[in-house]
């Protein structure tokens, strides 16, 4: 997840005031605890490991016959503020999506239920995606979330020191993340994909 930010002092925005004011345009932009934030284009690189990720992950619940999608474009309402996210890929299970009040007009999902898996690939802003948005889906209920930090940007408490390209696969246990590293010809382990069959090199090395 990639973004840019003013320095000005926010003006703080609901949801529903941030739905109706996103523009008709090709920027991109999320809600951060009531903070409209610009999305920045992605690298090539970024792009790379989100298509090849959505690819396998589409292989997946395609070959397990489960009712899953993953939109082009599609928001994550979080609770206990107002936080609208678009992670880079979003599994839905759209058997749920009639249950949600705001998909048909805005997109939007907000039940744990309809997001069996979110993903973030890890860019400069790394505290975005090790700390709001572990905290906002850990929060909400959605069972499994991954950080992909193919580039290493985290903090070394997360991918130690030296820093290596690891992703981590958060799955909830009791209400809580628990999350496990995945690094070099170690095999991801997913809860909700259990027959995924990729190294977390082979993932790294989908940005060549």
């Amino acid at each position: 997840m990639i973004q840019t930010q003013t320095r000005t002092e926010p003006k703080i925005y609901t949801f529903d005031e941030f739905i109706e004011w996103y523009p008709d345009s090709l920027n991109s932009y999320e809600l951060h605890k009531g903070v409209i934030i610009e999305m920045s284009p992605p690298t090539g690189k970024h792009e790379g490991v989100v298509g090849f990720l959505a690819a396998q992950i589409t292989f997946q619940f395609l070959q397990m016959g489960l009712p899953y999608r993953i939109p082009k474009t599609a928001f994550v309402k979080t609770p206990g503020d107002e936080s609208a996210y678009s992670p880079d890929i979003l599994v839905l299970n759209y058997d749920n999506v009639v249950n949600e009040p705001k998909w048909d007009k805005q997109s939007t999902v907000s039940l744990p239920a309809s997001v069996p898996l979110a993903v973030e690939v890890v860019s400069t802003n790394w505290r975005d995606d090790y700390y709001d948005k572990f905290a906002s889906y850990e929060e909400m209920g959605i069972p499994e979330y991954w950080i992909v930090d193919y580039a290493a940007l985290g903090g070394r408490k997360f991918i130690g020191n030296p820093k290596q390209p690891t992703i981590f696969v958060c799955e909830l246990i009791d209400g809580e993340y628990q999350m496990t590293p995945f690094r070099g010809t170690d095999r991801i382990v997913s809860p909700t994909f259990p027959q995924f069959n990729l190294t977390a090199q082979q993932i790294f090395d989908s940005v060549l």
